[in-house]
């Protein structure tokens, strides 16, 4: 009776932490064998990856079906994030979402274009149907797959959310099932000292340790001394059955002496956790060798609610004379597993180490609010911009603005002032702020002008300046010339570009009325689809105009001739 009692009370938190899924109420978004090129939770930049990036066999237009029954939430097109997307909500308390899409089904691409053209605006922000707008039957067809928005290449992103919170779900636990007999790659193994009484192998440093494949999964290193605390970190990929892609594991364990002391996986996470990401890496290393290295250590800092069965944050508190058995496993969705075993003996070192002086004039306090001046700039830093407190190194020289490197992730957006005042007002007008710590490609960044002072807000430390664009963009009218007839047309297709600040906007007319031109950033091609509107006669004249940043503009127009199909 006893025993019965004890398994009555601890049932809720069984199940509480044996979370269940559906796995048989969604259905494959696409009619296709499913093959990724993007897992739930890889590591992108300053965010996870927050659902499955599903193969389209290189086309666009493949059917995207509905994967249960519900209603459109939401619709959303925009010109990078997910382009053009569908949110369905389902009567069981979850979410899906789909994007990239090159258009929706009739019914909902009518929707769509009223509002674009009502608004002149090929964005339309956040749409909220009513609920019984557009309801759906599970397979149903809801959209055409596509390549817009930030894709890298045509593909479906497909994301399951818990409705309430918002929160993204791995899909795979809902039965997505994708093929996978492959294990893990780990590449190399990172160390780092966390006390100032720590060293490694002699040394005060973070360094990469070689590891050897013992082959099937199996990983091994040299044997490494150390002593007080440290940390270990590992650069690991997988990939999928019939892909060559390198993607991100489901879950990372490290075992001290056969227990386990650090733990985490990416079964679900908020959007607003996912800029933590650049907290489980090591940031710096990131920045300059572009290879993250997942750590097995939890910063102070560090908010995200992957983690479990933690011992010392992950930290290893290393004894002298003492042997430590490490093993650092690895595992994709599927439980195809890779383990790197780290032999480590507690052996205090005679090394002195000597903390190097920082030389720097601008000290960070992570939770004031500090303003610096230097020459002809001024940045200021909201509290909480740093995680912790740092020392920066800020010059100007040359008309080049250091701010610091960009190896340190921030928080909080900084604000970074120019003063302006020694340039006359037409010089103003073709000036912008330019991000130049790759010098070869400055980049336009956001820039306010108000009299004498032009300001970005920024998460992003480097090199900043002013720069000058009295270029105005290029475009060309394509496969069309003057005084065509293009019956047979389809499309009005126009390369754009612009070697200044780059383009900001157009705004295209056929005979005086606006028309919906849709822009492939990939490619820098505008096009516009007659069978938007129908045209009155046969002579027609097309004008686009477009803007760069800083407000060059570039017009053309031509006259075309088009019989009307009825």
């Amino acid at each position: 009776m006893k025993q019965i009692l004890i398994l009555l009370l601890f049932l809720p938190l069984l199940n509480f932490s044996q979370k269940k899924y559906p796995k048989d109420y969604f259905q494959n978004p696409l009619d296709i064998p499913l093959i990724l090129s993007g897992t739930f939770g890889e590591l992108r930049s300053n965010h996870f990856h927050s659902g499955l990036d599903i193969k389209t066999q290189g086309r666009q237009g493949l059917k995207v079906l509905a994967a249960a029954e519900g209603y459109v939430s939401r619709i959303k097109v925009q010109q990078y994030g997910y382009g053009k997307a569908i949110y369905v909500t389902h009567p069981n308390g979850f979410t899906s979402v789909y994007g990239h899409l090159s258009k929706f089904n009739d019914e909902i691409e009518a929707y769509v274009k009223e509002i674009q053209y009502k608004k002149e605006n090929y964005e339309t922000g956040n749409l909220f149907p009513k609920k019984d707008k557009f309801i759906l039957k599970q397979g149903e067809i809801i959209a055409y797959s596509g390549d817009t928005g930030g894709s890298g290449g045509p593909h479906l992103h497909f994301e399951i959310r818990n409705t309430k919170t918002e929160h993204v779900i791995n899909p795979m636990f809902f039965g997505i099932d994708i093929p996978d007999s492959k294990s893990p790659t780990i590449q190399s193994l990172q160390v780092y000292p966390l006390s100032l009484d720590a060293r490694i192998n002699q040394q005060y440093n973070s360094f990469k340790v070689a590891v050897k494949s013992l082959g099937k999964g199996k990983y091994t290193t040299k044997r490494i001394s150390a002593s007080g605390t440290i940390g270990l970190g590992i650069n690991v990929f997988d990939r999928l059955n019939k892909a060559i892609n390198k993607n991100g594991i489901f879950s990372l364990e490290m075992l001290v002496n056969g227990k386990r002391h650090y733990y985490h996986d990416v079964e679900t996470f908020s959007f607003a956790e996912s800029k933590y990401l650049n907290l489980l890496i090591d940031y710096e290393y990131f920045k300059k060798y572009r290879s993250r290295i997942q750590k097995t250590f939890k910063v102070d800092k560090n908010k995200l609610s992957i983690y479990g069965d933690l011992i010392d944050n992950g930290k290893i508190i290393v004894k002298n004379g003492l042997n430590y058995s490490i093993e650092i496993i690895a595992k994709d969705f599927a439980g195809n597993s890779s383990s790197l075993k780290i032999p480590i003996v507690g052996k205090e070192s005679n090394a002195i180490f000597k903390k190097q002086k920082d030389t720097t004039a601008y000290k960070i306090i992570a939770a004031n609010f500090q303003r610096f001046t230097k020459e002809n700039i001024t940045v200021a830093f909201p509290k909480n911009t740093f995680y912790d407190d740092v020392f920066l190194d800020i010059k100007v020289n040359k008309g080049i603005a250091k701010i610091h490197t960009p190896t340190i992730p921030l928080d909080k957006s900084y604000t970074l002032t120019f003063d302006v005042s020694k340039y006359s007002e037409a010089k103003k007008e073709q000036l912008y702020i330019a991000n130049v710590e790759y010098s070869k490609y400055p980049r336009y960044v956001s820039t306010k002008k108000k009299d004498s002072t032009f300001y970005t807000t920024t998460k992003t430390l480097g090199k900043y300046t002013l720069k000058t664009d009295n270029q105005k963009p290029k475009a060309k009218i394509l496969y069309i010339k003057n005084n065509q007839w293009i019956s047979k047309s389809k499309t009005i297709n126009v390369k754009i570009s612009d070697i200044g600040s780059g383009v900001n906007s157009w705004r295209a007319t056929i005979d005086g009325k606006w028309i919906l031109m849709q822009y492939n950033h990939k490619k820098k091609i505008l096009t516009y689809n007659f069978s938007d509107k129908k045209l009155v006669g046969s002579k027609h004249i097309f004008k686009i105009v477009v803007s760069d940043n800083v407000g060059n503009t570039t017009e053309r127009s031509i006259s075309f001739f088009k019989k009307q199909v009825n």
